[in-house]
């Protein structure tokens, strides 16, 4: 990680998640562009041109926020009010805030209170924005919005920007300071299972557990929810998290596949290590790669468990060592173990993995012992001359662990291959075994010249 891209301590912190749910065509990705200040979602006078869900980073008075786009129900004859039930409730869900957009033009409709039925019995808290209000009679429309019961509705037209800022007040005001998936400190340690569907996650759940409490099945997805299990692993009592398999990209997914993925990104925020599980039976893929990815970039401790090894021969164990030295080189530093969650085979190894994955990830170096280490570091292998300059390590120390994540200060900007030298050599001199390892270089300011 290098000095262009290295988040500080406040970007590492888990944000609060806005959803912005209501029916079709009520103007909700216009409001979305509004709020982000720029034109991102995709806005088309025809309801549920937003099929995919997405998310984006947003920001209003200091406070930054990620906001949900959740896309419109096309509603239907038959069983509308139970469609929107289950779609209402897989958005709110992974959101810490509800933004319900209506359309003040219409008035209530019966699409807008089954959203609210949901609404009221999941205690989230809840802004009503009613849009298409440009001109005071409008306001007058909007006011019969209260009949909803979700307190004062604000007036807004996503289109020209009116009554925006008002709207936006009101949802820092209810914000969380600390968003609903970070992690309470104390208790079990937590374990994320994640892995693409179908590779034995509910079957690793259930050996360890002794138990069947994940629904299994062949049909890959069949885990929706997030299932908290207290699973004592050796003499140790871990709090595991089972998780949906990771959809192929997230914009492709739609409905609960979206809304899948999303928790298993949320488990990852509120695991301290994740166990990836990859089918040793099939060619690694780019949705394993994907997934070891999103743990390392997310800071958690991980271990990596080749599953289904009951269903390998020689042959292809010969390709997947093969795989693993091209492909997943990048992630050598995780605990590698090969089992079968339905034999059993070598399932008990995992405690030791994760036992071994955490400490890593809790080391902390001392300054004296760090800027030592950098010291003998550069005497032997200096920084290369570039462009008649060579940039030097003035003092280093570690910010802070859970992951290891140190500061260097330096004279100048570093290449980012140094940096990666860094970081390897910190490796073998220190361990971190289970743990990413980041590497922040922060270049000495210039001085202006006098005169």
């Amino acid at each position: 990680m290098t000095q262009q891209d290295s988040p500080t301590a406040e970007e590492t912190l888990p944000r609060p998640v806005v959803a912005v749910v209501g029916r079709p065509n009520v103007g909700k990705s216009t409001l979305v562009n509004r709020i982000l200040g720029r034109r991102e979602a995709v806005v088309q006078d025809v309801p549920g041109v937003t099929r995919d869900r997405v998310s984006y980073d947003a920001e209003w008075s200091g406070r930054d926020f990620v906001l949900v786009d959740t896309g419109g129900w096309a509603s239907d004859a038959t069983g509308m009010a139970a469609r929107i039930a289950e779609q209402a409730e897989l958005a709110i869900s992974t959101a810490d805030v509800v933004l319900l957009v209506v359309d003040a033009t219409v008035g209530t409709t019966d699409e807008d209170e089954a959203v609210v039925r949901v609404l009221r019995r999941s205690n989230k808290p809840v802004v009503l924005a009613a849009n298409k209000v440009d001109d005071a009679r409008g306001e007058i429309e909007a006011a019969t919005m209260w009949n909803l019961g979700l307190g004062e509705p604000f007036p807004v037209s996503a289109i020209h920007g009116r009554g925006s800022g008002d709207l936006l007040d009101a949802l820092i005001a209810v914000l969380p300071d600390r968003p609903s998936s970070e992690p309470q400190p104390g208790g079990p340690r937590r374990v994320a299972i994640v892995g693409k569907p179908n590779v034995g996650k509910s079957s690793l759940l259930n050996r360890l557990a002794r138990t069947d409490r994940s629904v299994v099945s062949d049909i890959s997805g069949t885990t929706v929810d997030p299932v908290d299990e207290l699973v004592t692993v050796g003499r140790t009592v871990y709090q595991f998290i089972d998780t949906a398999g990771l959809r192929k990209r997230v914009k492709e997914a739609s409905g609960h596949e979206y809304y899948a993925s999303l928790r298993t990104q949320s488990a990852i925020e509120r695991a301290e290590v994740c166990v990836v599980i990859i089918d040793a039976s099939e060619p690694v893929s780019d949705q394993d790669l994907r997934i070891l990815t999103m743990v390392r970039e997310a800071g958690r401790a991980m271990v990596v468990a080749y599953n289904k090894w009951d269903l390998t021969d020689e042959e292809r164990r010969y390709y997947l060592e093969r795989e693993v030295d091209r492909d997943v080189q990048a992630f050598a530093w995780a605990p590698r173990v090969n089992i079968s969650a339905l034999s059993g085979r070598n399932v008990d190894r995992l405690g030791k993995a994760i036992e071994t994955a955490l400490e890593g990830w809790e080391t902390r170096i001392s300054t004296g012992k760090l800027n030592a280490f950098l010291g003998r570091l550069t005497a032997a292998h200096p920084h290369p001359v570039r462009s008649g300059k060579q940039p030097r390590i003035l003092f280093g120390t570690q910010a802070h662990n859970c992951p290891p994540t140190f500061a260097l200060f330096t004279s100048g900007i570093m290449d980012q291959g140094y940096v990666r030298f860094i970081e390897r050599r910190l490796r073998e001199d220190f361990g971190f075994t289970g743990t990413p390892v980041q590497v922040e270089i922060r270049p000495r300011e210039k001085r202006g010249k006098k005169g």
